[in-house]
């Protein structure tokens, strides 16, 4: 059975994000609480930008926190603009937004919120870790207090996509992924083992605009950009559902099969970001998604955004 989740979405938006979005937006069992922002697929102004955008567009009226601007050991950002676009949405310019940030940090929002409501929100974390590394060190009470922090992000078995060694939200921030996955809090990682079993084509895109021409037919825009970057790389005719995975995961959780393990991720030298299981003595266990039952979680996922009016 589905589980219902209050959910804060922490997101660089980036074209799979905004599918993510759209999906929370559609699927019942979820209620978002907050956006809160993160570089990676952009830099976090223009994730911020893009959290505005993308809540306005679909009628989220939720409070969104500007995230980190650097990684924890602040070295420099390189963003995806290669697979998301100059601004993070395809071809298209900067959007118009209404409303701003609110004036708490990512942060400070993440540990007021579940510590407002203790084991009720579920953090859906889509880009790297470092807002999340930052809650807990602003309140080690955090990793008590949320539910669950559901990560899209990391590989066991399936490789990198940044680097041949790691996943690119891994990558882009391994010191705040190592802190998090060693924390205690209940974790659960959505990693390339399983999202890379996940895909739609031109063709489903279509189908959804079709059926949703506002929501699906944006997305079916931006989609096509990541598309072709998919296509140049040699690999396939459409794209991985990364982050609408990691949602859905949040309240599907028997679509996946899961096992425990602890994680280590590499902190230096070329294999740096790699995430790989040790021995359980030396850190925490966290939940790694191994299967997936991705005709299923595609079905939902064209359905959901389908629905939306």
């Amino acid at each position: 059975m589905p589980r219902n989740v209050k959910m804060i979405i922490d997101t660089d938006p980036g074209i799979d994000d905004a599918m993510a979005i759209f999906y929370a937006v559609a699927a019942p069992e979820v209620e978002v609480v907050a956006l809160t922002s993160i570089f990676g697929n952009v830099h976090t102004a223009q994730a911020t930008r893009n959290a505005l955008y993308l809540a306005g567009f679909a009628g989220l009226d939720v409070p969104v926190a500007q995230g980190a601007e650097l990684p924890l050991g602040g070295q420099a950002i390189y963003p995806s603009y290669n697979v998301h676009g100059a601004e993070g949405l395809g071809t298209r310019p900067a959007p118009e937004v209404q409303g701003e940030p609110v004036s708490e940090t990512a942060a400070m929002l993440m540990t007021r919120m579940a510590a407002e409501a203790p084991g009720e929100i579920t953090l859906c974390a889509l880009g790297p870790l470092t807002n999340v590394a930052a809650a807990l060190r602003l309140d080690p009470a955090f990793a008590r207090n949320i539910a669950r922090i559901v990560v899209m992000g990391g590989s066991i078995d399936a490789g990198g996509n940044k680097t041949p060694h790691a996943e690119a939200n891994i990558v882009n921030d391994p010191e705040a992924a190592a802190e998090v996955f060693a924390s205690g809090a209940p974790v659960v990682m959505v990693g390339l083992d399983v999202t890379h079993r996940i895909t739609c084509s031109g063709a489903d895109f279509s189908a959804m605009a079709g059926e949703a021409p506002l929501h699906g037919g944006l997305l079916q825009d931006l989609a096509q950009f990541y598309i072709a970057f998919t296509e140049s790389r040699g690999k396939f005719d459409g794209c991985y559902l990364h982050d609408p995975a990691a949602v859905i995961a949040c309240t599907h959780p028997e679509l996946f099969d899961t096992v425990e393990a602890a994680v280590d991720v590499e902190l230096t030298g070329e294999a740096r970001g790699r995430t790989h299981t040790a021995p359980r003595r030396s850190t925490p266990v966290i939940e790694v998604c191994k299967g997936v039952a991705s005709s299923d979680v595609k079905s939902l996922f064209t359905r959901r955004i389908a629905s939306l009016t």
